[in-house]
C-alpha cells in the first residue's frame, strides 16, 4: 500500500520548526497587549461573497487562488485567504460598531492555491492587526508602530518601512485617469497581463512583476502631482507621527493597493533576507471596505504578516526542556513515579518519566532531553520515603524526601 502523502503546499512541523512559528505568535501576542489590541477569533470559512466584494472578483486571489466550494446547502463557501474581510464582516454582522474605535488582532491559518515556494504555502499562517472606526492619521501611526515594535521584539533588523499615500477619493481618481492615459499611450510596450489590467485598474500596472513593463512604469506620473491639500496634510501628519515615534521609513511613490476602497496610507516592511519574497508585513488604510459589505461608511486601517516568513528570520527559540526526569526501578516505583510526576507538574515543575531500558539508557535519555535533574526511585528509596536526586550537570547525587521534591528541584 502506498503511504499517504501531505497535500502539496502544506506542512507538518515538529520541534524547532514548530517552535519558531509559536515564538512569532507569542511575540505578537505580547506586543498587541502593550498596544491595547483586543484578541478576536474568526471563522475559517466565510461566504464567498465576503471576499468577492472586498478583494475584488477580477483579482488573482479571487479568480485563481481561493479555495471555494459549494456546501451541502448549496451555498458558495470559501476558506479564508486573509483576515481583513472577515473581521469587517463581523464588525457589521456582530454589532461591533458599538465598540468603535475598535483595535483588534488575531492570527491563524489562511489558504491560497498558488505555487508553493520559499516562505509561501497553500495553507499558511498570518498575523493580523486592525483599527476600525478611526479616521485620524494617529491610527495609522499606531498601527505602524505596532508592526515596527513586533519586528524589534523578534530581533529582526534591517526591515525597511516603505510608505506611500494613495490620497483621498479626489486624488486617487485624478491619478488613476492620468495613469490610464499614460499606459494607454504605451499599450504596445506593456505585457499581456498589464494590457488586460489597463481597462480594469491601471494602478495595478505599477505593481507589475514583468520586466518589460518597468520602463513604462518608471515614466508614469506620480501621485504627488495630484494630491489635494487635505490628502497632503493627512500624509504629512502620518510621517510627522512616525518621526516623533523614532520609526524609520522611506518613501515608495510606486507602492499601491489596487482596490478602490483603499485610501491614504499604504505601506510594506521589506527585507532582502528572503530573496524575491521580501515583504514581511503589509497593509494600508481601507476607508471604503465596510461599505462594500453593506455597512456604514467606516474608516479603518490594518496590516497582515506572514508567520512563516517571520519565523525564517528569527534565531532558534530555546528548546523546551523538562526540569527533571523521573527514573523508576521496579513496578512499585513506577506507580509512585506516576504520582511524583503528576505532583511536580501541579507544582509548576516540568517533569517527565523514563521507564524503558536499563539505567544507562534512561540517564542518557534524561541528558538528551536537556533535563537538569534525574530523580531515581527504587524499592529501598520507597521504604525510606525518599529518592535519589542526580544533578546531570555536575554528576552530584543526594537523597531527598518525597515530600520536598519540588523545593529540592527548584534550588
Amino acid at each position: 500500500m502506498t503511504p499517504v502523502q501531505p497535500v502539496r503546499g502544506t506542512q507538518s512541523l515538529l520541534g524547532e520548526e514548530a517552535d519558531r512559528l509559536a515564538a512569532v505568535v507569542a511575540a505578537f501576542d505580547r506586543v498587541r497587549r502593550l498596544y491595547g489590541f483586543k484578541r478576536v477569533e474568526m471563522p475559517t470559512i466565510e461566504h464567498t461573497a465576503v471576499f468577492a466584494r472586498t478583494i475584488g472578483e477580477t483579482t488573482d486571489v479571487v479568480s485563481k487562488e481561493m479555495y471555494s466550494f459549494e456546501d451541502r446547502g448549496g451555498e458558495s463557501i470559501t476558506l479564508r485567504p486573509e483576515f481583513t474581510a472577515g473581521i469587517c464582516r463581523a464588525y457589521v454582522s456582530e454589532g461591533w460598531q458599538q465598540f468603535a474605535p475598535l483595535k483588534v488582532a488575531t492570527h491563524g491559518s489562511a489558504f491560497r492555491y498558488e505555487r508553493p515556494q520559499k516562505g509561501r504555502f497553500r495553507e499558511f499562517h498570518q498575523l493580523d492587526a486592525e483599527i476600525i472606526g478611526a479616521g485620524e492619521p494617529q491610527a495609522d501611526v499606531e498601527l505602524l508602530a505596532l508592526a515596527d515594535q513586533l519586528l524589534k521584539e523578534l530581533g529582526i533588523d534591517g526591515a525597511i518601512l516603505q510608505l506611500n499615500t494613495l490620497g483621498d477619493p479626489e486624488t486617487r481618481a485624478a491619478w488613476r485617469d492620468a495613469l490610464y492615459e499614460h499606459f494607454r499611450g504605451h499599450r504596445d510596450a506593456l505585457s499581456e497581463d498589464s494590457q488586460a489590467r489597463l481597462e480594469r485598474n491601471p494602478l495595478r500596472i505599477l505593481d507589475s512583476k514583468a520586466h518589460q513593463d518597468w520602463p513604462v512604469v518608471d515614466s508614469a506620473p506620480v501621485i504627488d502631482e495630484f494630491l489635494t491639500s487635505e490628502a497632503a496634510h493627512f500624509f504629512g501628519r502620518v510621517t510627522e507621527g512616525l518621526d516623533a515615534a523614532a520609526i524609520q521609513w522611506e518613501r515608495a511613490p510606486r507602492l499601491v493597493r489596487g482596490l478602490d476602497y483603499y485610501r491614504h496610507t499604504a505601506f510594506e516592511f521589506v527585507t532582502d533576507r528572503l530573496g524575491a519574497q521580501g515583504t514581511v508585513i503589509a497593509g494600508g488604510r481601507y476607508d471604503g471596505l465596510i461599505e462594500a459589505l453593506g455597512g456604514p461608511h467606516t474608516p479603518a486601517v490594518g496590516w497582515a504578516a506572514g508567520v512563516e516568513r517571520l519565523s525564517m528570520m528569527i534565531g532558534a527559540p530555546a528548546a523546551e526542556k523538562p526540569s527533571v526526569i523521573v527514573i523508576p526501578l521496579g513496578p512499585r516505583a513506577e506507580l509512585q513515579g506516576q504520582a511524583i510526576v503528576a505532583g511536580l507538574r501541579r507544582e509548576g515543575v516540568a517533569a517527565d518519566m523514563a521507564y524503558r531500558g536499563n539505567m544507562k539508557k534512561r540517564l542518557s535519555r534524561a541528558n538528551d532531553a536537556g533535563a537538569a535533574y534525574a530523580l531515581i526511585i527504587g524499592d529501598d528509596e520507597l521504604e525510606r520515603a525518599e529518592a535519589q536526586l542526580k544533578d546531570l550537570g555536575t554528576g552530584e547525587q543526594r537523597a531527598v524526601s518525597l515530600d520536598l521534591l519540588a523545593e529540592a528541584i527548584g534550588q
